[in-house]
């Protein structure tokens, strides 16, 4: 295993399994863009999708749905990471078919 690769699984860990506001179920769907109620789905969506276009009223409404400004920040960098690994595994599958590995 890279050093990178070990990074990431580090990092992953992390944010899925350690301390934090929000359940580890929760970080787990984020990160997967699975199983979440709205108003949370949409923002996870956007942040997986279109960054840019997550909006204040995005974050309100997942607030005003009942979670904490913690929470939020949370889920909202499980679901930026696993779009990242999503993203990151696709890249690694390419490199391996475009070798004929």
């Amino acid at each position: 295993m890279t050093d990178v690769s070990r990074a990431r699984e580090a990092l992953v860990t992390r944010i899925l399994e350690g301390d934090g506001r929000a359940s580890p179920a929760q970080r787990r769907a984020a990160f997967a863009r699975e199983g979440l109620d709205e108003p949370l789905q949409t923002l996870v969506r956007k942040v997986a999708e279109h960054a840019h276009r997550v909006t204040d009223a995005d974050v309100a409404a997942a607030r005003a749905a009942g979670l904490s400004e913690d929470q939020v920040f949370e889920l909202v960098v499980c679901a930026a990471v696993g779009q990242a690994s999503r993203q990151y595994d696709a890249a690694l599958a390419a490199l391996r078919a475009a070798e004929g590995t």
